[in-house]
């Protein structure tokens, strides 16, 4: 199955041709089955994502003076294997992520969304938001979900892993000699970037859709480096404002 390529010719004005190509190519991976879910599964939960902005109880989540209220959130369901506790996991990344807890993690998981499902939905959650704000930003409409490629999860869980500072296990800093080498430079102890390394794919894939939207990892170390016509100073700028507004604590 060929996925189309992801186009924004429709823009009031010229886009660069890496947005089109870095979302093409997190479209044709979303399609497929990951390390944890399947094609249909990662589908389904890239629709609940735009679901979640509707969503009355989350809604009365936000409007809480505490996150921990009971309810039922409204959902697309795309698909009937996607388990409430993902479900939950996607409404409350997207809608208030900057109240999630140790207490919340160790109850998805207790309710049966293992730490590897939950990064692999967390990176799928981070990538939609990410494609979806940049369509909205210049005045298009989201582009259409791609249709799920059939097969199995692979599986894959890096060998060598360790807690540190996170809620989930990450590939240690220092991943020379192993297959995660291609991750970071060996010995970068940057927890925003290894946060998601239990499932390698999502770390690949937030670095290449980052090399658009933002910085390259290469960048991101040097800061007298910058990208496209914004000097590091102003490209800075705006990256922390919009980390305020977002209520991002990191």
């Amino acid at each position: 199955m060929v996925i189309a390529s992801i186009s924004y010719t429709d823009a009031a004005f010229s886009v660069r041709e890496d947005f089109e190509a870095s979302h093409t190519r997190y479209w044709r991976r979303l399609a497929r089955p990951g390390a944890w879910w399947g094609g249909a599964e990662r589908v389904a939960i890239a629709a609940e994502v735009r679901g979640a902005r509707n969503c009355d109880f989350c809604r009365r989540i936000a409007e809480s003076l505490s996150p921990a209220i009971t309810g039922e959130h409204d959902c697309n369901r795309f698909s009937a294997d996607l388990p409430a506790p993902a479900v939950d996991a996607v409404h409350r990344l997207v809608n208030d992520a900057s109240r999630l807890s140790r207490a919340w993690f160790d109850g998805i998981v207790e309710a049966g969304l293992t730490p590897e499902r939950y990064v692999e939905l967390l990176g799928t959650v981070v990538a939609v938001l990410s494609i979806d704000g940049f369509a909205r930003g210049i005045g298009v409409a989201p582009r259409a979900l791609p249709e799920p490629v059939p097969g199995e999860p692979t599986g894959y869980r890096p060998a060598r892993l360790e807690l540190d500072q996170a809620w989930v296990r990450m590939v240690p800093a220092d991943n020379a000699e192993t297959a995660e080498a291609d991750l970071w430079p060996a010995g970068v102890n940057a927890y925003v970037i290894r946060a998601m390394s239990l499932v390698p794919d999502e770390v690949r894939s937030l670095a290449d859709l980052s090399a658009a939207h933002y910085l390259s990892l290469e960048q991101m170390v040097d800061l007298a480096k910058g990208a496209g016509v914004l000097s590091r100073p102003q490209t800075e700028l705006i990256a922390g404002r919009v980390s305020a507004l977002n209520q991002c604590y990191y």
